[in-house]
């Protein structure tokens, strides 16, 4: 798994840097201390508390011989990559608000072992909390579904991106609403395009009147694709520039091994080893 990251990492750095010119960054196999955090972390947590994490019991469902220890204890590693940097704000989507309760746990936890050291972070809900499966509105959107119809990326031609949302799964009903319960499927699309768009829902079901779900979801993937055409236009001009991708890491690790190690060193003498 952590080969396979640092592979993923690397391949998709241009996509991060693309939607955030911010300050430099670092990909986290680079800082071993989020290993070792995680190593320490996993000492204090129960396996039952990892097994009956939804995440965990959604993906062994799917796979034929269960899923690998490297899986299950990732949810610690995400605890690690957090309290590394003794964050206090975790933005979030709705999914991963069980793992943030997992963080708060494992600090609470170490706090009342070895004294206040990490703060309890906060997590930080998005208006959308959870964009849902184009295929199955009842899932959430995900990357690793094996149905490349299900799920719009962000580097997806237009072409690719409409033909996902008009095979996107709604109903017999033409008429555009946003009844969640009753309505998954042409709900979810009336998200996705208040998200893009930065409307309030009420505001997007408004661009609806007069279409059926046909000629909504047609809106939909223009309104989705707009919204990704800057970034997918940085996206190509940074990986043309490997060399600058490659320094950005390089300046980013360094930075974030600034931050970790004397975290990670105070850790490490507290719980006896050093």
């Amino acid at each position: 798994m952590a080969l396979r990251s640092v592979r993923k990492a690397r391949g998709c750095w241009s996509f991060i840097r693309a939607l955030h010119k911010g300050p430099e960054a670092a990909q986290a196999p680079q800082v071993s201390e989020h290993t070792q955090l995680s190593w320490i972390l996993t000492c204090m947590v129960r396996l039952p508390r990892l097994q009956h994490l939804h995440q965990w019991k959604a993906k062994i469902a799917t796979q034929k011989h269960g899923g690998t220890v490297g899986l299950l204890t990732y949810p610690v590693l995400q605890a690690a990559d957090i309290l590394l940097y003794k964050s206090t704000h975790v933005p979030v989507g709705e999914d991963q608000v069980q793992h943030m309760e997992l963080v708060q746990d494992l600090a609470q936890g170490f706090n009342k072992k070895y004294g206040e050291v990490f703060p309890v972070p906060r997590s930080i809900l998005t208006s959308m909390k959870k964009v849902k499966s184009l295929r199955d509105p009842s899932a959430k959107m995900s990357k690793s579904d094996p149905d490349k119809l299900a799920t719009v990326r962000i580097t997806d031609s237009p072409e690719e991106i409409v033909q996902k949302f008009r095979k996107a799964v709604t109903d017999f009903t033409s008429e555009v609403t946003y009844e969640p319960a009753r309505r998954a499927g042409v709900s979810n699309l009336v998200a996705i395009h208040a998200a893009v768009v930065g409307v309030p829902v009420e505001e997007a079901l408004q661009h609806s009147a007069g279409l059926d779900t046909a000629r909504y979801k047609l809106l939909v993937a223009d309104a989705v694709i707009q919204k990704f055409a800057p970034i997918k236009s940085e996206i190509e001009k940074l990986k043309t520039d490997r060399g600058h991708l490659e320094k950005v890491l390089q300046v980013g690790s360094a930075k974030a091994r600034e931050l970790a190690h004397p975290v990670c060193q105070e850790v490490k003498k507290l719980v006896g080893l050093l």
